[in-house]
């Protein structure tokens, strides 16, 4: 009895093996030949590709309409070109103007001068030897902050810049995010000891280019849900996120109030007031703040990727918005950001692609008077409120 047991047993065994081994040498099923499936084995595994190596080439066919140079000529008030900084590579003089006149660029705006001996070098080189072609602007010296008598000093500093031949004052992003007095706390960007030197501003009828904060996503975590995480990794100087920093809102509020607080004073918000994500923030601030201007240099990629919501607001505020680039100097750049704004082409590379966040933007095809306007008559206008030299001059 236990033999036979035993040779049953042992049967079907050998029995189980075979089966095994059969299913083991056996193929994946195929698919049926001429039919199209709709998933790979394993395909979730060889999603390999790095994201710095994606460039996908768009299949759209759609019509495209190159602007070589802009339909009236243009004043970029945003750009660093040979600046006092050092901010971009030097270029020759010579070819910053020869890109100039092939793009229809009549006047570029240096906005980091600095002041003194600094300011009167770009003067010497860029500002003098061509008339009409470039403006600068000076800066305050943070270095000062902690003398008593710093507002003063820089009262005189910005007298001294205009009597160069300065015509307006630039305001960096380090104002409400880097600039700290001797205690270690942050300066707010309505800080009193300010106050005077906004006042000379409106006094001498120039404007201040004012950059606080930064892009939205750079006060958020820099994971994988932040739509300009390559650009964060590249810069991580770049992220304002952790209870170190305060946050955009509360900059910007502080911001608001000084603009509220000096209103005879011009001021020009950079980055489209660094808010262009958020469209509805930006009409309240021109709507209640009528001595609030905007540009938006470097902002094409955001205000691109809405073109619907961006044409409405151009349209809406074109007495108030300038053309800025922020972007060096480079034929194809403002051929770029013509195509922007006098085309209705679809889905194209802003400036910088994918630098700023993987998306492309629309043409807004604006109309003439608001070209006209956002090209150069704007900041005619502003700078037209220049009233002359310091006191006592």
């Amino acid at each position: 009895m236990f033999c036979r047991n035993w040779t049953i047993f042992l049967v079907c065994l050998i029995s189980l093996a075979g089966v095994a081994f059969c299913q083991s040498t056996q193929q994946p099923p195929t698919q049926p030949q001429g039919e199209i499936g709709y998933s790979a084995p394993g395909a979730e595994q060889n999603k390999t590709l790095l994201l710095r190596d994606f460039h996908p080439v768009s299949m759209l066919h759609g019509p495209v309409h190159n602007v070589d140079r802009a339909k009236y000529y243009v004043i970029d008030v945003h750009n660093h070109v040979n600046d006092a900084r050092g901010i971009d590579e030097h270029m020759d003089p010579k070819r910053v103007v020869e890109i100039m006149d092939a793009t229809n660029v009549r006047t570029v705006v240096i906005l980091t001068g600095m002041w003194r001996d600094k300011l009167q070098k770009v003067i010497a080189e860029m500002v003098k030897p061509y008339p009409g072609r470039f403006m600068v602007f000076t800066q305050i010296d943070w270095s000062k902050i902690d003398d008593p008598s710093f507002s003063q000093q820089m009262v005189e500093q910005l007298d001294d810049a205009v009597a160069r031949g300065a015509r307006g004052l630039k305001v960096l992003k380090d104002l409400g995010l880097g600039v700290r007095d001797k205690s270690g706390k942050l300066l707010a960007v309505d800080d009193p000891r300010l106050d005077p030197v906004w006042e000379e501003c409106g006094r001498l009828g120039i404007p201040v280019s004012i950059h606080v904060t930064d892009p939205e996503a750079f006060f958020h975590s820099v994971d994988n849900t932040n739509e300009r995480y390559e650009e964060l990794i590249e810069h991580p100087d770049w992220s304002f996120y952790g209870p170190q920093f305060p946050s955009k809102e509360l900059i910007l509020a502080a911001r608001d109030r000084m603009f509220r607080k000096h209103p005879h004073t011009t001021f020009i918000s950079l980055h489209m007031a660094n808010w262009p994500e958020n469209l509805d923030y930006v009409s309240h601030l021109l709507d209640t703040l009528p001595n609030v201007n905007v540009e938006f240099g470097a902002r094409e990629a955001e205000l691109g990727r809405q073109p619907r919501r961006a044409r409405e607001f151009f349209i809406k505020y074109q007495d108030r918005i300038m053309f800025g680039t922020d972007n060096g100097m480079d034929e194809a750049m403002y051929r770029n950001h013509f195509r922007w704004l006098e085309t209705g082409d679809e889905y194209f590379d802003y400036w910088g692609y994918p630098a700023q966040g993987r998306w492309k933007i629309y043409g807004m095809e604006l109309p003439d008077r608001v070209l006209e306007k956002v090209y150069h008559k704007n900041a005619e206008r502003i700078f037209g409120q220049f009233r002359g030299s310091a006191k006592g001059k």
